[in-house]
C-alpha cells in the first residue's frame, strides 16, 4: 500500500462525503474529498457545459446536488478532448490520436446501469451516455494502472495534453464502481500541505475503497467535485496558487436521483 491513513478509510454512508487525510509512502500528506452514492437510487448522467463554465455556479442554476468533473479539453476554445455522447447522440470533441482513442477509458451509461470499460470493449455507437477519460485504474477489483507500461498512451500521446498527466503528483479526480456504490473522488494538490496523487496512488486508493472499477477523469486546476451544492476541493492553477471556484470545464459527470 502506497500510503498510510492517519484515519481509518472508511467510506462515507451513502449520499454523504467526507474529507480524510492520507499520509504517502515518502511521507508527504494530502488531503482527499470522497462523496459516496447509493447505486440503486443514483443515476450518473454526462453533461456538456457549451461554452465552459465552472462547475459549482453551473450545477447550482440547474439544481444539481451531486457531480464531478468529466473528461479533458482542448485550449483554448474549450472542446471536449475525447468522446461525449449524450442520450446516444456523439457530442462535438477532439478525437484522442490514433491508435489510443480505441483503448483509453469510458464510463458508459444505458438503461441506468453504468459501466467502466476500454473504448473498443463498447459499441461502436452506444446508446445512453458516454465519457472518454482515463487512463483505467481498476479493473476487476485490482489495481491496473502502470505508468512504464502506458497502456492507453498518455505518455506517448502527451502532444494532446499541457504535459504527460502520468508524471507525478497532482490534484486528480476519479470515478469509481464498487457493486451497490459509486464513488466520486477528488484530491487536492499544488501545496505546501497537499501533494497531490500519483495514478498509481490514486489507483491503489479506489482499490481500497473495494471499486471493482475505476478511472481518472480531467485534473490539475479542472478537479472538481461538487456534493451537497457546494465545491469540496480546493483547486490550484500552480504551486500555492489558487484556482477559486475551479478551472472552467467543458464536461462533467452528474449524479442524479433516479425517478
Amino acid at each position: 500500500m502506497p500510503f498510510a491513513s492517519p484515519e481509518p478509510l472508511r467510506p462515507p454512508r451513502p449520499g454523504r462525503v467526507r474529507r480524510l487525510r492520507l499520509e504517502l509512502g515518502d511521507g508527504s500528506r494530502t488531503t482527499v474529498h470522497l462523496a459516496s452514492h447509493d447505486a440503486e437510487r443514483t443515476e450518473i448522467r454526462v453533461a456538456v457545459l457549451r461554452g465552459q463554465a465552472r462547475l459549482e455556479p453551473w450545477c447550482a442554476a440547474r439544481g444539481v446536488e451531486e457531480a464531478i468533473v468529466g473528461g479533458f479539453f482542448v485550449r483554448p476554445d474549450g472542446i471536449a478532448l475525447g468522446e461525449v455522447r449524450t442520450r446516444g447522440v456523439a457530442r462535438g470533441h477532439v478525437p484522442f490520436d490514433a491508435p489510443w482513442g480505441d483503448v483509453r477509458a469510458c464510463v458508459h451509461v444505458q438503461g441506468g446501469a453504468a459501466r467502466i470499460a476500454r473504448r473498443d470493449e463498447l459499441p461502436e455507437a452506444p446508446r445512453g451516455d458516454l465519457l472518454q477519460a482515463g487512463p483505467l485504474l481498476v479493473r476487476d477489483g485490482r489495481p491496473v494502472f502502470r505508468r512504464e507500461r502506458d497502456a492507453e498512451g498518455f505518455s506517448a500521446g502527451s502532444r494532446q495534453f499541457d504535459s504527460d498527466i502520468t508524471d507525478g503528483r497532482y490534484p486528480r479526480s476519479a470515478l469509481g464502481l464498487a457493486g451497490d456504490r459509486y464513488y466520486a473522488v477528488a484530491c487536492d494538490g499544488r501545496s505546501r500541505h497537499d501533494a497531490g496523487l500519483t495514478l498509481e496512488e490514486l489507483a491503489a486508493l479506489m482499490t481500497a475503497l473495494d471499486c471493482e472499477s475505476a478511472m481518472n477523469l480531467d485534473g490539475g486546476g479542472s478537479t472538481s467535485l461538487i456534493s451537497g451544492g457546494r465545491l469540496r476541493n480546493r483547486p490550484r492553477k500552480g504551486y500555492d496558487e489558487p484556482e477559486p471556484g475551479g478551472r472552467p470545464v467543458s464536461t462533467a459527470l452528474l449524479f442524479l436521483p433516479r425517478p
